[in-house]
């Protein structure tokens, strides 16, 4: 159980409940959770209690940092509860009939609960800033130490699809590399119309000179040339339809012939 840690040099305020219908015994099984803590963490003790006492706790420490708050301008994240005790109050007697015409006694006990907050000196001011300052960066992080392994196990499949992917995309990439020289051969092997028209005209000036060559001349290997297409086959013209035999039209007799 912590010491009790309130002087007279320090400031500080008090808060008290008195003849809470509750044993001192009881009560003080509640305070000496929080004494010693800060105001903060003492409240959350007092709030996840299940104990009954600890309401009635709460509101008196409430109530002491509001006293503090409001005379000496103390914030609440400056307050420590320095003490707290819970004194016996009067007993309330109360007879219960019992049998044979006897009764016994009932003792409703009664207690005064005070506690006592003060500031925190400044060493324990500054050391908790640094434990503050250290939780912030961690959670700006993402870096929470109960779940630092989860964290690696998910982040280590994604990791292994990541560099799948740029892997099969790399075959993809050299096909289409090779395929591109090629098509460029092709491109420069297949001659137009202006250098079919140059080798027919070498083909006859060597003819006049009395030398017969042939236009072919030999290309590279591997090269590809392409083929001419033969030339489309004449088709005899369709025959035209008979002309269609005029019909005779029926002559439909006039209304005065008829009769």
């Amino acid at each position: 159980m912590p010491a009790d840690t309130a002087t007279k040099d320090t400031p500080q305020t008090r808060a008290t409940l008195k003849y809470l219908r509750t044993s001192a015994y009881k009560v003080r099984e509640v305070l000496d959770l929080i004494r010693g803590l800060d105001v903060d963490d003492a409240r959350h003790v007092l709030q996840f209690s299940e104990r009954r006492p600890a309401r009635e706790v709460l509101k008196v420490l409430t109530s002491a940092v509001a006293n503090a708050d409001h005379t000496l301008n103390i914030p609440a994240d400056e307050l420590k509860v320095a003490v707290a005790y819970a004194d016996e109050g009067p007993t309330i007697k109360r007879w219960r009939p019992r049998a044979r015409g006897r009764a016994t006694r009932i003792r409703k006990r009664t207690c005064h609960i005070t506690i006592v907050v003060a500031r925190l000196s400044d060493d324990e001011l500054q050391a908790r800033r640094r434990r503050d300052s250290a939780a912030g960066t961690q959670r700006r992080r993402g870096v929470i130490p109960g779940r630092r392994r989860r964290a690696e196990k998910e982040a280590a499949p994604k990791a292994g699809k990541g560099k799948a992917a740029p892997e099969a995309a790399a075959p993809e990439e050299e096909v289409a590399e090779e395929q591109l020289p090629e098509e460029a051969s092709v491109a420069e092997v297949e001659p137009g119309p202006a250098d079919q028209a140059e080798a027919e005209a070498e083909d006859v000036e060597d003819e006049s000179g009395g030398t017969v060559t042939s236009g072919y001349t030999p290309e590279p290997p591997g090269s590809v040339v392409a083929e001419e297409a033969p030339a489309a086959e004449e088709t005899p013209a369709a025959e035209e339809a008979p002309a269609a035999e005029a019909t005779p039209e029926a002559v439909t007799p006039e209304d005065g012939e008829g009769k």
